[in-house]
């Protein structure tokens, strides 16, 4: 299927789609507030790319409490509620970006991440990250955490179980062979979850990964509207909420441009999620 056919199909499941809330859950990540569904994201040529300086190296830290990159995480459990927000000290958030990778706005938002030596979380679809393999390879030799966000952006909820399955274990494989390793993090399309999303999540050994904030970039509101919800939301152990593709995403990647370094600048460390292990 052309891609512009896949986002066209999207975007029409979107009037349908309802978002489910979600709590929170003990342990890695903590209760959070549930700002809204998922919505797909779309790609352009970026910027320079400055070198970081060795004194932003704090930023790369994991949260206290994930553990470390090379720990080999157990199994996780069944939840029933998706994780929303970070737990641990200071002022740390996560930002996340869903629906990619598209070559027109991914490779600008790595040029901002890797400007200000800052991590993200890429929650990938299957079938954009086929198109664009070399994408995944960048995001890991630049250090970001890819997770895996369904291959077409169904509506889970309204699938089969074998179906479901089938939307998850195609995407960890091309996940597996471009990123060089499974994902460990999943976000159902839409925010819709429901129990055979978390059993079947868990059984491919990944955890379900919602949001606190929902910059709502998908609508294109514009610029400022993305900077301000984006600030105004944020707080310690916030998740939020971007896309990189599905769309016209040139707002979301001035935007990134703006708040990622007041952000800094007002002391957030942006993390990205870490496993806990035994």
């Amino acid at each position: 299927m052309k891609k512009d056919q896949l986002l066209t199909r999207r975007r029409a499941l979107l009037a349908g789609a309802a978002a489910v809330g979600a709590a929170g859950t003990a342990g890695v990540l903590a209760v959070g507030r549930d700002h809204g569904p998922a919505r797909p994201v779309a790609p352009a040529p970026g910027p320079q790319v400055r070198r970081p300086s060795a004194s932003s190296a704090y930023r790369l830290q994991p949260l206290t409490g994930y553990g470390t990159p090379e720990a080999e995480p157990h199994r996780p459990p069944v939840r029933r509620e998706p994780i929303l927000r970070m737990s641990g000290r200071g002022r740390t958030m996560m930002l996340t970006f869903d629906d990619g990778p598209d070559p027109r706005y991914t490779p600008r938002i790595l040029d901002t991440l890797a400007e200000y030596d800052v991590r993200a979380t890429f929650f990938v679809c299957g079938e954009m990250a086929d198109y664009h393999k070399d994408l995944l390879s960048r995001m890991a030799d630049e250090g970001h955490v890819v997770g895996n966000h369904t291959w077409s952006h169904p509506l889970l909820t309204k699938l089969t179980r074998r179906r479901i399955r089938s939307e998850m274990e195609s995407t960890c494989e091309i996940v597996e062979k471009a990123y060089g390793e499974p994902p460990r993090w999943f976000r159902a399309p839409y925010g819709a979850w429901n129990r055979a999303v978390f059993q079947l999540g868990a059984e491919l050994d990944m955890e379900p990964l919602a949001w606190t904030v929902d910059s709502l970039d998908w609508t294109t509101p514009g610029t400022a509207t993305i900077i301000d919800r984006i600030e105004d939301g944020a707080a310690p152990g916030v998740v939020v909420l971007s896309h990189d593709a599905g769309g016209d995403r040139s707002q979301t990647v001035r935007a990134l441009r703006t708040y990622l370094p007041q952000l800094l600048d007002s002391g957030y460390h942006l993390t990205v999620p870490r496993r806990q292990h035994a």
